[in-house]
């Protein structure tokens, strides 16, 4: 009877063992750098495509039609989590963003689809399932989004949690110069406000160009605007030895440069965990 009882409790143990693992993130898969997850939830789904269209039932016209980059996220409750209702995980979504701008194009009390209009399109549209214990997120960056959306912090430190690294938009030049434009200050503030949140973390500040002019010229103009870069959030009170500049010039670019959308994508600044 004893030993009965102990194969019983290892083998729940087991199992609950087995159920934990399965409630981990998707190998490979990341919140987006736009919006954080519900807590309590895990990524189970993650599926990004450079250029994909969608065609969205609850709208109608040329709004109905998505065409850019598309991440489809899938998002499952962890075991023990509290319960949320379908409607709190759509108002969650569709207050944060609200608050950097986007605009609500339907909603039904539980599903929503948000556009923000900066630079390009991009659409959103949080559909949760299951009573709340499963969601999906659906993301289209059209044109010249990532130049204009400016992530936070906190989004800025999970990017770098999950890939080492993280592209950072919205840190403004002239074009061919050095010289960072006070349009900047809203990026610049949240990278000062992740290394003062995350102390023992050191970054390579790496500036990238797209493919046009000639290749010297945009390394060290790539070289130039990191430094840029560096100086200023070091006159943030940002100390010196924790930043390293860089310039990658045209060599690792994230698209094509043989459209506009690509070039403005190829143009960024990439904070880079030092070890």
């Amino acid at each position: 009877m004893r030993r009965f009882l102990v194969m019983v409790v290892l083998a729940l143990t087991l199992g609950a063992g087995a159920v934990q693992a399965q409630e981990q993130d998707v190998e490979g898969g990341h919140d987006h750098p736009l919006v954080t997850r519900m807590p309590g939830y895990y990524l189970s789904g993650y599926d990004v495509k450079e250029f994909d269209v969608i065609e969205s039932p609850y709208l109608s016209g040329t709004e109905a039609k998505w065409e850019g980059k598309t991440y489809r996220l899938g998002y499952a409750m962890k075991g023990g989590t509290k319960p949320v209702s379908m409607a709190q995980i759509a108002r969650n979504y569709e207050v944060a963003l609200k608050k950097i701008g986007a605009k609500v194009m339907a909603a039904d009390g539980r599903m929503v689809i948000l556009r923000l209009q900066k630079g390009g399109d991009v659409w959103v549209e949080v559909q949760p399932h299951n009573d709340g214990t499963s969601y999906d997120l659906v993301i289209v960056e059209t044109k010249a989004m990532a130049q204009e959306v400016v992530a936070d912090a906190a989004a800025l430190k999970a990017g770098i949690a999950a890939e080492g690294k993280v592209a950072v938009y919205g840190i403004y030049f002239d074009s061919g110069k050095a010289v960072v434009l006070p349009e900047s200050e809203p990026t610049l503030a949240q990278i000062v406000k992740l290394l003062k949140d995350t102390p023992k973390l050191n970054l390579y500040v790496v500036g990238h160009t797209d493919g046009t002019g000639v290749i010297d010229t945009n390394v060290k103009l790539a070289n130039d605007r990191a430094a840029a870069v560096v100086k200023a959030l070091i006159g943030k009170g940002i100390a010196a030895t924790r930043l390293t500049a860089a310039g990658a010039g045209p060599y690792c670019p994230v698209a094509s440069n043989r459209n506009d959308a690509g070039k403005a994508r190829n143009r960024r600044v990439e904070l880079v965990e030092r070890l």
